[in-house]
């Protein structure tokens, strides 16, 4: 799977969320990580080629006074035109990502939290925009408060952010369980490949009793 990350951010150099969210996207062969403030005035027919190419488009960006940057909306704006998103609806059946960090403390972003509004309710344009387009959305990837995030926070997320990018279905569990599996397996630490195998059996067993739960339920 191709994936291409449109980073919409106006000093990315100062960012540390996106300083992390880069390094660890580099090590993917199959991701690449377009920042769009660097690349103004837009090239349409690059930017288009782009699209196209990939199977999977991850928009990338921090909450600015509840929206995405400007430059995010400009692209959309410049690129994203009828003739080639909407009528002939060339990007259908491509999945469509959402990477969206903030400030606030996630419990924020909910009905009678501090901010009064959910992070759905914010994004809900997106979704819009990939019902028009025929594209498949995925459950965005909310960051909170990257900067206080302790060393194993900051781990836990390289890995869900790799299997966002990554994973055809990063959400779910059996998805995540190959992914890990995959990983192990690479490694040549006999210790990695130990918990691999073990990783594997127990994955099989847990696959080997939700098909005999499936067949009592049939039963009944």
């Amino acid at each position: 799977m191709k994936t291409l990350v449109i980073v919409s951010h106006p000093e990315l150099s100062n960012s540390p969320t996106q300083q992390f969210l880069k390094a660890s996207a580099t090590p993917l062969a199959d991701v690449t990580w377009h920042h769009l403030d660097a690349a103004q005035p837009f090239a349409v027919a690059e930017e288009q080629a782009q699209l196209l190419k990939a199977d999977r488009i991850v928009l990338e960006f921090p909450l600015y006074w509840y929206a995405a940057p400007a430059s995010l909306h400009q692209w959309l704006a410049d690129v994203w035109t009828d003739e080639f998103a909407v009528r002939p609806q060339q990007l259908r059946g491509k999945s469509l990502g959402l990477v969206v960090n903030f400030s606030q403390p996630e419990k924020a972003y909910q009905l009678g939290g501090a901010e009064g509004v959910s992070i759905s309710e914010l994004l809900a344009p997106y979704a819009a925009l990939a019902r028009k387009t025929g594209l498949k959305l995925l459950a965005p990837l909310t960051i909170a408060q990257f900067a206080y995030q302790t060393e194993k926070q900051r781990a836990a997320l390289l890995v869900q952010y790799q299997q966002y990018l990554t994973v055809d279905q990063p959400q779910h569990f059996d998805a995540q369980a190959a992914w890990w599996l995959q990983q192990l397996a690479n490694s040549t630490d006999p210790t990695l490949t130990i918990l691999a195998d073990t990783l594997q059996q127990r994955q099989d067993r847990l696959e080997s009793l939700q098909q005999t739960l499936a067949e009592l339920k049939q039963g009944d």
